[in-house]
């Protein structure tokens, strides 16, 4: 019995290296077992899009910008990723111009290197080619944007392309990569496509230098009457940059409209001693017709504060006042004994500049909260309810109002449909809004930046104030500009051009003046 046992374990020993061998074919004829958990597939999706992404990115930055005469200039246009789009004109060392032309995540950047000297004195010695730079700019900038779409759907290919092979080291990867950047940025091209604006150079936003020059925005009369927008207006930028290029040590003289009452709004001043200098600077810039400060010129509205609003009188255009909350009746009292200045009250009218005005008074005192009634919300309808009452009363007379004035947006409110246009402040930032009978509202920021206070946060307040373009026939608005200067120790400048839609080119004609649209 011992011998069976030891004679099976001899067999099974005999076949052992058959049995591996099998064993080890039927292990390689199975599949490989996977150690490493594959990723998820959107995962792999979101990370090719972000090669795509980067890739595009990098190849736009290194290679895809062309070099292109536009006019007079030498420039250089270059496609940036961007989530609101539009265009950036860069005029080094003057400053930068910004158009809303259209809506799409990539924005057009021009850089203005320089002036071509023979171009520039072919101007200078025939003028009469100005009347044909317009045709001209239209062709290059044409050019050069094709140029430049060739240029960029090249390098987004080749980046995306680059950067998939360096990540994914598969061609087919790569490829596929390239594609898709290539997509991307034919669907971002149509999106511009359909959403462009040429009438955006009717709006522009400045800064730097060129937000002081009024002569370079334009006035409103010549900008609404333009029929061929693009051509005109980008041909008229190019002509007046040329002449801030030759003209280093002086800007261009601005040339007034005679057909445009020209208004400078200020608001919220706060005992900022600046800010008569600003206001002065811009009533001698832009030629201005009248100055109205819609309240809080003070602080604490005391007498001896009286002494801050001397320079009302000389600024070179006429002054209307009219009470903020931080103005007191000392203040009123003050400015009512100067001359050039127009204080508004109580609803009484007056004419000034070729435009009638009717204001009141805000009838909080911040200094003495014992001044109110009814609460400051109460107090603030009351007081626009007897202003509305008084243009109503003035319309009956046939001495309509052209511009009501109320320090608090609050009170301001209950003239909506009894007169085209009113003023306001209070709030510290710009706004302009249609109300629902047709009056427009305009609320300043703060002229003062605040004053004082703007040194509590963490930046300045900036420093703003308006122009507000009247026609001297309808005496209604028709184009405004804001304007935005850097706060206590900033130097920055900004100036933005907006329309009315009923006053831009090819806008269908109102029923009535006084029926405006945002």
């Amino acid at each position: 019995m011992a011998r069976v046992p030891a004679a099976a374990a001899l067999l099974r020993v005999r076949k052992a290296p058959r049995i591996l061998v099998r064993h080890y074919r039927s292990r390689r004829s199975q599949p490989a077992i996977e150690l490493v958990q594959q990723p998820h597939p959107y995962t792999r999706a979101l990370g090719l899009v972000a090669v795509v992404l980067l890739g595009a990115w990098l190849g736009l930055l290194v290679v895809g910008n062309v070099r292109a005469p536009v006019g007079p200039m030498d420039t250089t246009m270059t496609l940036r990723p961007s989530l609101t789009g539009g265009t950036k004109i860069n005029v080094s060392p003057l400053g930068a111009l910004e158009l809303r032309s259209h809506t799409a995540p990539l924005r057009l950047d021009v850089d203005v290197d320089q002036l071509d000297p023979v171009r520039s004195q072919a101007l200078v010695d025939h003028p009469e080619r100005l009347s044909g730079l317009q045709d001209e700019v239209a062709e290059d900038v044409g050019a050069g944007t094709l140029d430049l779409a060739v240029r960029s759907c090249a390098a987004v290919v080749a980046g995306a392309t680059g950067l998939g092979l360096a990540v994914y080291r598969r061609p087919r990867r790569a490829l596929a990569a390239g594609g898709l950047a290539l997509t991307l940025l034919a669907a971002c091209g149509a999106t511009a496509f359909a959403t462009w604006n040429p009438k955006s150079v009717l709006e522009p936003k400045f800064s730097g230098l060129l937000s002081s020059a009024p002569s370079v925005v334009g006035n409103a009369r010549s900008i609404v009457s333009e029929f061929d927008v693009y051509q005109k207006e980008l041909a008229r930028l190019v002509t007046n940059v040329t002449k801030l290029y030759d003209v280093t040590s002086t800007l261009p003289a601005y040339a007034p409209d005679p057909s445009t009452i020209r208004v400078l709004h200020v608001s919220d001043i706060h005992l900022n001693p600046a800010s008569w200098k600003i206001i002065a600077s811009l009533v001698k810039q832009y030629k201005i017709d009248v100055v109205i400060d819609s309240g809080d010129t003070m602080d604490h509205g005391t007498a001896a504060e009286n002494g801050f609003l001397d320079p009302a009188a000389d600024l070179g255009a006429p002054y209307v006042w009219v009470r903020g909350n931080h103005d007191g009746q000392v203040t009123q009292d003050y400015l009512e004994r100067m001359k050039n200045v127009h204080v508004l009250d109580d609803g009484r009218a007056v004419s000034v500049a070729g435009l009638r005005f009717a204001g009141i008074g805000d009838p909080q005192f911040t200094p003495d909260r014992s001044a109110g009634v009814g609460g400051a919300g109460q107090s603030e309808v009351l007081a626009g309810a007897r202003l509305a009452s008084s243009l109503r009363d003035q319309e009956a007379a046939g001495t309509p109002v052209d511009i009501a004035v109320a320090h608090n947006p609050t009170a301001a409110r209950e003239t909506d449909g009894d007169v085209p246009l009113v003023l306001a402040g209070h709030v510290h930032h710009q706004e302009m809004e249609v109300l629902k009978y047709g009056t427009r509202l305009r609320i300043e920021g703060s002229t003062g930046g605040g004053g004082l206070r703007a040194l509590e946060g963490d930046d300045p307040a900036p420093i703003e104030t308006s122009i507000l373009y009247l026609d001297r026939d309808t005496r209604r608005l028709q184009a405004w500009d804001e304007i935005k200067l850097g706060g206590l120790g900033l130097t920055t400048a900004e100036v933005s051009r907006h329309l009315p839609k009923e006053n831009q080119p090819g806008a269908p004609a109102s029923r009535t003046p006084s029926t405006p649209t945002p």
